[in-house]
């Protein structure tokens, strides 16, 4: 059986996923923001965790094509339906690029990063690519063993955003899906 623990697209991944799933992943390419208050009857929330200047992972800095080890803006949340965590997302972007774009990450508060990035014409979105989470990246009352993730990279210019979106259990109930 695959492990899933690299970032895959849905082309290259090496089994089918159940059909709910994969469109959870890779199908709507729209706003999670906007799947998640549906979903939540209106009752849609963020919940800012952490956000500061700190060293990317290897993985974020091979992702957004900088040097490992580089600094970065890095915010994470829980986007909340019905007030419970149902996504964890982590948010990055290269000091040096971010520093130079204008964008103003540091001010969004309980706003979500997701509406702004699709409301800004001038950011594109990369491929969505997906893997099961590893549980150490996690918040620690969350944290827990082969969570599905996926993530893209919003860019604008020379400025790249990001986005890893983690879908826990919580979410899965909500939306009747065996995940």
């Amino acid at each position: 059986m695959p492990d899933f623990q690299t970032w895959l697209t849905a082309d290259r991944f090496p089994a089918p996923l159940d059909p709910a799933l994969h469109d959870w992943l890779f199908v709507d390419r729209g706003s999670l923001t906007r799947r998640l208050t549906d979903l939540a009857d209106g009752a849609f929330s963020v919940l800012p965790l952490a956000e500061g200047w700190q060293a990317l992972r290897d993985d974020e800095c091979a992702a957004l094509g900088v040097a490992s080890g580089s600094q970065g803006w890095v915010r994470e949340v829980y986007l909340r339906g019905q007030l419970l965590p149902w996504v964890f997302a982590r948010s990055v972007a290269a000091r040096s690029a971010l520093e130079h774009s204008g964008l103003d990450l540091q001010s969004l508060g309980s706003r979500s990063l997701g509406e702004l990035l699709f409301s800004d014409h001038a950011f594109a979105r990369g491929p969505l690519e997906a893997r099961r989470y590893p549980a150490a990246w996690l918040p620690e009352e969350v944290r827990q063993e082969q969570l599905w993730a996926r993530r893209s990279c919003f860019t604008q210019g020379e400025l790249g955003v990001l986005v890893a979106e983690v879908f826990l259990p919580t979410l899965w109930r909500a939306a009747r899906i065996d995940g």
